[in-house]
């Protein structure tokens, strides 16, 4: 109760001995705000002469300043002492690695002529693992491999070392370390499964975890719903869920841990779950907020993410840069430009020249089709950093100007291309049907990993030159196991192309390939049934759709369009019949589709996917998909438009 202290002291008349210095440079440690703050410097500044050759004063007076971040101060009081001891030394070193001066921390390690105790080798472990350079693994494997032995019986300190061969990326050693230890805890079982979660070894967490014999801590569950987020499968979605139930309700007061159960839902796509246990949190954070928003973005549902900006601003909390950036990818995924403009003026001005958030901007409006507001952004920028390039360099490809994009990346500095910039420039070309410079491209770069090969797939099916399309991924297959990214590509362009024949065996490969990638598979199975309904052969695709049924499950995301008028985001699916005015919005979908064909415009059949009823026709149903509802909807309002826009969730129908 260090306020109750300093309240004490405030009331006593007399000053106070080494023993009460000692006390209230603790108690002002542990609190750290400005009332503390002003008592300890003042306490500092009357200590008598006399008290200056107490080390334990010091040390205490030491380690205040240090948690005050008063570094130089803090130095000082260290120079000054003669005979400096271990703690004193310790003091020093804990207070570097709580201000992140990690190198500082070992600097004054290696001047220490002292043999370090078991605290000395915490600090230090710890200081090692947050640098994880070289010189902090030469420090801290000779460290541990120097360990006297009576140390081994301490938990404590194999638990830091263990966190810090973790952060090394030496898992084996941790994994040695880890069975060493006689009597393991909860927290040693924490670091070995954060370990592994940082390492992305989540199936090892999840093992590890099914081994605990100890009731689980706040930070184990949230080790663990991390580890099942990642994972996504069926194990950790029985697991986490599993988990979550059984989960003590004292613990349902903790945001942190709420927090990572929403992420983890919201990455199984159970939004329900995840909304409901939203609600369930009283005093909801920032934190909180972005990770149910983030969760919006990932399920494809931007519009909700945008909606609980308003919440946001009830609850009187004030966006932060991650929030700020979740925010712009929602209108990216919206792709509204007024929606956008709006989001913009809501962060926050001391955040407009922060370089993430120029980035994501770029992004945005590249997604949002206004190329020349992402130019402005671009341009703005005096040292534009490798993700400023990409994001630049994507916004021209997703428009179809593949040269400005190409010849972005021929600008670029060679030093700052990486996997990204060669995704990006290739599917600009690819977008743009810029096969010779694709051709150029691919061959200049010097490591091709899988998603540049994959991109370049997708460039060749695109353009429909499936045999060299095979060939590289004949290529790709003799040094690296297979890639679904690329199969599907093929079976894109086989479906664009209508090839029917093509499309049936990439997709009998894919089954052989990839037997338990369902989602993949599910994917796939709509791109085959798709095939055979645009060559007509619908009892074909009632088949395949019938097969993906039983075998898959039923669950395929729905098309939407969006689109904007006075200010408010509508959303349709295919016929949609939802909206109060759907039956002027229908008539009018088809009074537009009848000029259409009387000027001579012939609709595309092979873009039904089904067998039409006695009472449809071909442009009964091609004029009720989202995106003609959409644009129908803006012209009977009684304001004529001035500007359309309408966006996709999934892609736009070859028709529309």
């Amino acid at each position: 109760m260090p306020e109750k202290v300093l309240d004490l002291f405030d009331q006593m008349n007399i000053q106070p001995d080494q023993v009460g210095f000692n006390t209230l440079f603790s108690a002002c440690a542990q609190l750290g705000n400005d009332r503390a703050k002003e008592i300890g410097r003042k306490l500092l500044d009357q200590m008598p002469k006399h008290f200056h050759n107490d080390n334990v004063l010091l040390n205490s007076a030491t380690y205040m300043l240090m948690k005050f971040g008063d570094i130089e101060n803090a130095e000082n009081f260290f120079q000054m002492m003669k005979k400096k001891n271990i703690i004193t030394y310790g003091a020093m070193m804990k207070g570097y690695v709580e201000n992140k001066m990690y190198d500082k921390a070992l600097d004054l390690f290696e001047q220490m002529p002292l043999n370090p105790n078991n605290v000395i080798h915490i600090i230090v472990f710890n200081a090692c693992a947050q640098l994880g350079n070289d010189r902090a693994k030469e420090i801290g494997r000779k460290l541990l491999h120097q360990m006297p032995k009576h140390f081994h019986n301490d938990n404590i300190l194999f638990t830091s070392a263990i966190y810090m061969l973790m952060k090394f990326g030496d898992v084996e050693n941790a994994e040695n370390l880890f069975q060493m230890m006689k009597k393991k805890d909860i927290i040693t079982y924490g670091a070995m499964m954060k370990g592994y979660v940082e390492n992305k070894m989540y199936d090892k967490t999840l093992d590890l975890f099914e081994q605990i014999p100890f009731a689980l801590q706040n930070t184990s569950y949230t080790i663990i719903f991390n580890a099942c987020a990642q994972l996504a499968n069926d194990r950790a979605k029985e697991i986490g869920r599993k988990l979550l139930d059984q989960m003590p309700k004292h613990f349902h007061n903790n945001n942190v841990l709420l927090t990572s159960a929403i992420d983890m839902l919201m990455k199984f796509d159970d939004v329900q779950s995840a909304e409901k246990l939203f609600r369930m949190i009283e005093k909801k954070n920032i934190v909180t907020f972005g990770a149910m928003m983030n969760g919006y973005n990932i399920n494809n549902e931007p519009l909700k993410c945008l909606q609980l900006l308003e919440d946001i601003k009830q609850h009187g909390l004030i966006l932060n840069e991650c929030v700020s950036i979740i925010l712009i990818n929602a209108c990216a995924r919206l792709g509204m430009i007024s929606k956008c403009q709006l989001v913009i003026d809501q962060v926050p001005s001391y955040l407009y020249n922060n370089q993430q958030i120029r980035n994501s901007l770029i992004h945005m409006w590249g997604k949002a089709g206004s190329v020349d507001n992402a130019q402005k952004i671009f341009q703005s920028i005096d040292n534009p950093d490798v993700v400023t390039y990409n994001a630049m360099i994507n916004a021209y490809g997703l428009n179809h100007m593949g040269l400005e994009a190409v010849d972005l990346y021929r600008k670029m500095p060679h030093h700052l291309r990486d996997e990204v910039t060669y995704v990006c420039v290739l599917n600009g070309c690819s977008h743009s049907g810029l096969l010779n410079e694709a051709h150029s491209i691919f061959n200049e770069i010097p490591q091709k990993n899988k998603q540049v090969i994959a991109t370049m797939v997708d460039c060749l099916s695109r353009l429909y030159i499936f045999d060299e399309a095979q060939k590289l991924i004949d290529n790709y297959e003799k040094s690296n196991p297979p890639s679904p990214v690329m199969y599907t590509a093929i079976l894109s362009g086989a479906r664009n192309s209508h090839q029917h024949i093509l499309s049936k065996k990439i997709y009998d490969r894919m089954k052989i390939l990839f037997p338990d990638e369902k989602e993949t598979l599910k994917s796939g199975s709509i791109l085959l049934c798709n095939t055979y309904s645009s060559v007509g052969d619908y009892q074909e695709a009632v088949n395949i759709r019938s097969k993906r049924i039983r075998e898959l499950g039923i669950k395929v995301k729905p098309g939407v369009s969006w689109t904007e008028f006075n200010g408010e985001i509508l959303e349709f699916k295919v016929n949609d019949r939802s909206h109060p005015q759907s039956k002027e919005i229908h008539a009018k979908a088809k009074y537009i589709s009848g000029v259409l064909i009387k000027y001579g415009y012939n609709y595309d059949s092979s873009w039904i996917t089904r067998p039409l009823r006695e009472d449809e026709t071909i442009e009964s149903v091609l004029c009720t998909h989202s995106e003609q509802l959409a644009i129908a909807y803006h012209f009977v309002q009684q304001e004529n438009p001035k500007f359309i826009q309408i966006t996709k969730n999934l892609r736009v129908c070859g028709n529309c």
